[in-house]
């Protein structure tokens, strides 16, 4: 039977499971919306505030189910406002597919209202970018979007609708859902390994990157524990290892533990899965130095492009990580008796760093988070924003569950609202909780309308120091005393999130948090809690009057 291109399209989504996309409307692409309405039963159409908001929460969903998150946006300023969450899926090795809609055929390279070239201005920020000329070519677009989306390194697609094309009918078989393949460790490999291992005294174990599953990280966890590896988590993805766990030690990040950076340093041997290590975890390049590291590499990662492009590794593997992470469970045991304590005292430094100091001010983060910690079931999910206030959550909450951390590693403001919605729309039955900073909910604090609309009981947890902290101590360090663009002038959060109309408290102090969430949680609503935080807590490892001490030094 004849189908417009909208139903082409939104067929597609539904053969391939999409039971959630994320949109700001747009006349674009209404071919599409108007499609959307016949599957209303079977696909929740979740309206956003922002084009930023809808990609990131696409990404989010991605990224927690990995599956590809979807977002629709219109041309113009909705794609330019869409780029952000596209960024933060590429950096971040998320599933998703981004839809925009464009002027009519006809109208392309005359500069038509709000017409921009998407293929090339999507190009570097995407595994791949296209625009549909032909309705009958749908199918076979998305279900190599789908493909490319999943496959190797995870990552997002965009795929550009020209309006006419999706109200265009045509007759066309639909495609059944791609079947991707899962490249495997070769045995050469393996035992090359394994022997790089046995000659190792002090190793490590990074992982990170995408393509994980729960049953990869009892893989990984097994593994590790079977040849007492340590087990570090590169930048935000800590959740992929039971953080109580014995051979965890640690996060290679923004707040990494100083005697971890040293640990690094001090190897011989690390087996980094998954991870990129880019220059967050590597810091700079300084833990791990590039092109060639101190320290023997066998660097594993599903894109054999990304083997060998910054560091010159003595063991490449190209090879998915579950498929890799179950093969080192089932066939390498080695003899680990020299480096037993090499674990220990790894653990032991995490462990001495995770326990609360004394900070300034009425409100102490480290022992609130060691709260929330408490109070949290294992499987609840936190989301954050950019920013040092993320710093303290990374450091004193312990995270037991995979898929528990959804943060963008793109140091992205705005992240954690949008992803909010996308966890609790996914995963209602579980308590979601999204942390950010006053200056980071501001960019897409409006999206609690989105939660309040859609009946998404997130709980919002609001850092509020008046000021944007991160880049306040880069200038305290750089130019002392010359303070400027920081100071941040903020509303009332509490009266802000009852304009909404979710709930909110204000908190000040510590022993005033637990009771606040823990009435934040019964609530079943959206509830926002702000935290008013001293500025001299510029982070979690330093106070502002610190810092200024040793710059001065």
């Amino acid at each position: 039977m004849e189908r417009t291109g909208g139903q082409v399209l939104v067929k597609a989504l539904e053969l391939n499971g999409i039971n959630t996309v994320f949109c700001v409307p747009g006349e674009s692409y209404l071919g599409a919306l108007d499609a959307f309405y016949d599957v209303r039963d079977s696909i929740r159409v979740i309206t956003c505030r922002h084009e930023s908001g809808a990609s990131y929460a696409a990404e989010a969903h991605g990224k927690l189910t990995g599956e590809p998150g979807i977002a629709f946006v219109t041309r113009g300023p909705g794609a330019c406002n869409a780029s952000i969450g596209v960024h933060t899926a590429f950096q971040d090795s998320s599933p998703m597919i981004l839809f925009i809609g464009q002027v009519p055929r006809d109208f392309r390279g005359r500069e038509a209202f709000q017409e921009i070239d998407f293929t090339s201005m999507y190009q570097p920020l995407s595994k791949w970018a296209v625009e549909v000329e032909d309705p009958k070519r749908l199918p076979e677009i998305i279900a190599r979007a789908f493909a490319v989306a999943k496959g190797g390194r995870p990552g997002p697609v965009v795929i550009s609708l020209p309006e006419d094309m999706l109200v265009e009918k045509v007759k066309v078989e639909d495609a059944l859902a791609a079947e991707l393949p899962h490249p495997e460790p070769a045995d050469n490999d393996l035992k090359t390994l394994s022997d790089m291992m046995s000659d190792a005294n002090k190793p490590l174990v990074i992982f990170g990157g995408g393509g994980w599953t729960e049953e990869s990280v009892e893989d990984l966890e097994a593994f590790c524990e079977g040849n007492s590896l340590p087990a570090i988590a590169s930048f935000r993805v800590q959740d992929i290892f039971n953080n109580d766990h014995p051979n965890f030690i640690g996060e290679l990040g923004y707040n990494t533990n100083p005697k971890l950076a040293q640990r690094v340093k001090n190897s011989d041997f690390i087996l980094a899965i998954g991870a990129r290590l880019g220059e967050t975890a590597t810091q700079a390049y300084t833990l791990i130095k590039a092109p060639k590291p101190e320290q023997k590499l066998v660097h594993v990662f599903a894109d054999h492009t990304e083997l060998g492009r910054v560091f010159q590794a003595d063991l490449l593997i190209a090879s998915d990580v579950s498929a890799f992470v179950s093969s080192v469970r089932r066939n390498i045991q080695v003899d680990s008796s020299k480096w037993v304590s090499w674990l220990t005292e790894g653990r032991s430094d995490f462990d001495e760093w995770t326990v609360p100091g004394k900070y300034p001010g009425s409100l102490n983060l480290a022992e609130a988070f060691l709260a929330l910690r408490d109070i949290l079931p294992n499987d609840a999910i936190i989301t954050t924003d950019a920013g040092n206030f993320a710093g303290w959550i990374s450091r004193f909450f312990k995270f037991r569950k995979y898929r528990t951390l959804l943060g963008p590693t793109n140091g992205s403001m705005g992240y954690g609202m949008p992803a909010a919605l996308a966890a609790k729309a996914e995963r209602p039955e579980l308590p979601v909780i999204c942390y950010a900073g006053d200056g980071g909910i501001l960019m897409t604090g409006n999206e609690l309308a989105t939660a309040v609309q859609n009946d998404l009981a997130v709980v919002l947890i609001i850092a509020n120091n008046s000021m944007y902290g991160t880049i306040r101590m880069h200038e305290e360090r750089e130019f002392p005393g010359r303070e400027i663009a920081t100071q941040l002038q903020n509303p009332d959060f509490v009266s802000w999130a009852e304009s909404f109309g979710a709930l909110g408290e204000r908190v000040t102090k510590t022993d005033e948090f637990r009771p606040a969430v823990e009435r934040a949680l019964a609530a079943n609503c959206p509830f926002v809690i702000e935290l008013i935080l001293d500025q001299e807590l510029i982070s979690s490892n330093i106070t502002l009057t610190q810092l200024r001490a040793q710059v001065q030094k």
